[in-house]
């Protein structure tokens, strides 16, 4: 689980088929400034909103593997370039954003890359079928980063950038036509299914007793 905090940007510097039959890809990333020393193999690192395992580290440098199915659904993995990066959560840590499974619900177009001060207007195009999910001022995951939509129409929404973002992030680099990853927030997905229920007739649950019953003993005569 993340926050959609980004600690760093990061960089993927080599791409490696694996000859495994199943057309994986190795990942080398340099962190940056991530920071590696707390960081084990098996442990989750968010690249670019992906939750990806390391599954080997060497000096400023990890590596994860990336699946078929996880590159024809994200963007950003397939050629080297920059990418954003977290470390999973701890139960310790503040939860500066929103909760983020790093696991991509769709990738959306940018419409709008427009400057407003030394802010910037990103409207994004989501697809069709995460539409119902956007909610004006609610939270959304761009590319990895916990952002909050001031406007949504339809399947568009926007959202406001402040420089700190920008300088922070790789949405800095955005332009009209760019791709981006998103992700839902866990709560209107979990919503949605409650609600999906609410109409079903289930038959009431029945709860066992908090100890078994006594048998009644038949009196001695």
């Amino acid at each position: 689980m993340f926050s959609g905090i980004i600690a760093a940007v990061g960089q993927i510097t080599h791409i490696t088929a694996r000859d495994d039959g199943a057309a994986t890809v190795r990942l080398t990333v340099d962190a940056g400034r991530l920071g590696l020393d707390d960081v084990g193999i098996g442990d989750s690192i968010a690249c670019s909103g992906v939750c990806l395992t390391v599954v080997d580290k060497q000096d400023n440098c990890f590596f994860v593997d990336v699946s078929p199915e996880s590159l024809a659904c994200t963007v950003g993995l397939a050629a080297p370039g920059p990418v954003n990066l977290e470390k999973a959560l701890r139960l310790a840590d503040r939860l500066g954003g929103h909760l983020v499974s790093g696991h991509v619900d769709g990738v959306g177009e940018v419409l709008r890359f427009d400057p407003v001060g030394d802010n910037r207007l990103l409207e994004i195009r989501a697809p069709e079928n995460l539409a119902r999910y956007i909610a004006r001022k609610g939270s959304i995951s761009v590319d990895g980063v916990s952002l909050t939509t001031n406007a949504v129409d339809g399947a568009a929404f926007s959202i406001n950038l402040i420089p700190h973002t920008l300088a922070s992030t790789t949405l800095g680099c955005l332009q009209t036509g760019s791709r981006v990853n998103l992700e839902i927030d866990l709560i209107a997905r979990y919503c949605e299914r409650l609600l999906s229920f609410s109409n079903c007739s289930a038959a009431p649950a029945t709860c066992p007793p908090d100890r078994p019953e006594t048998p009644t003993r038949a009196l001695s005569r």
